[in-house]
């Protein structure tokens, strides 16, 4: 998702850049069609090996994912609300690293990568949307675990299956409701003539850094749909943590420890997705850090959490390892 918009540090540029010399052949604003993605073109011989970790990052990322999605599916022994959530979850990371990295490697190999001006804006939406989305779910899950662990006896009455849906679904209408301003305005602009987004993908703030005239209005909306939608997840997550923390003091040691195990794999997945959140909020208000140091730290943002995701609770969750280990044992035994 996009956090505070790089281009702040600029609001007042001047409609002259409509003079500025085309690239695509065009010669005003409205005459854009197509963007040139600059990507990380400036590389030398790294960009081989930053390739190589890339794809490797998304076939793990597409693999594990995938893995979990399809083990939640298909093993009745998974079908508490938790993994369903943890399900959503992997659909939401394998649809965001597709909207970002398939670009970066193509960028990679190609050198120049050109979208349409369409083509950028829906990727734009989406990149907003699912950033958000994921976060969202994320809240889910921790009040999930507050149920789980604060009222028990309850769980399963408050957790239907209506329920369920009914969260997940608020989860990806909170992600739209935070996108569709941002994303309505960037598509109402003008822009100039020079077409080259210095980024790996058609990332927000950079985007808009090509419209002609100012962009104030622009950025406080995008300034203040970051801000509730980072500080309403930040705050619902602390908050069901909270509670949880008042509840654990109260029990033995024995249901201390099986509290915090039910917890500690989205705790560390919260952890890493908020400290990324900060990697990349720091790196927008580096002025003299370079725009290749910008794209890098935004790939490890894009790619980092939804690499992690399947790890995480792979190794911090007995249930859902026995079942990964049953369907590679099935799968190993139906080849032979």
């Amino acid at each position: 998702m996009e956090l505070l918009p790089e281009s702040l540090r600029d609001p007042n540029r001047s409609s002259s850049t409509n003079h500025r010399s085309s690239i695509n052949g065009s010669s005003g604003p409205d005459d854009v069609t197509f963007f040139i993605i600059q990507g990380l073109a400036s590389l030398g011989q790294e960009k081989t090996l930053l390739f190589v970790v890339l794809l490797l990052g998304y076939i793990v990322i597409l693999g594990g994912n995938s893995m979990i999605i399809y083990v939640v599916l298909t093993d009745s022994k998974l079908n508490s609300p938790m993994f369903f959530f943890l399900s959503n979850l992997s659909f939401v990371d394998i649809l965001y690293t597709s909207t970002t990295i398939p670009n970066m490697l193509s960028g990679l190999l190609a050198g120049v990568k050109t979208i349409s001006v369409p083509g950028c804006f829906l990727q734009m939406h989406f990149v907003i949307q699912l950033g958000v989305t994921s976060r969202a779910i994320l809240t889910v899950m921790a009040y999930d675990r507050y149920v789980a662990i604060c009222d028990p006896l309850r769980y399963g009455a408050v957790m239907t299956r209506t329920a369920r849906l009914l969260l997940v679904a608020g989860a990806w209408s909170f992600g739209a409701f935070c996108t569709m301003p941002n994303s309505s305005m960037a598509f109402q602009r003008s822009y100039c003539s020079a077409n080259v987004v210095k980024h790996g993908w058609c990332d927000p703030s950079s985007v808009r850094r090509l419209v002609c005239g100012s962009v104030t209005a622009d950025n406080i909306v995008a300034l203040a749909f970051a801000v509730v939608a980072l500080l309403t997840t930040g705050v619902l997550i602390l908050t069901s943590y909270i509670l949880i923390g008042v509840s654990v003091s109260k029990m033995a040691v024995a249901q201390r420890l099986k509290a915090f195990g039910t917890c500690a794999a989205h705790l560390t997945v919260v952890s890493i997705s908020f400290s990324s959140v900060s990697c990349v909020y720091i790196s927008y208000r580096v002025g003299n850090l370079p725009t290749e140091v910008r794209i890098i730290v935004s790939v490890l943002y894009a790619a980092l959490t939804p690499f992690l995701n399947p790890v995480i609770y792979s190794l911090k969750n007995k249930e859902l390892r026995e079942s990964i280990r049953r369907t590679l044992s099935r799968a190993s035994a139906s080849k032979r």
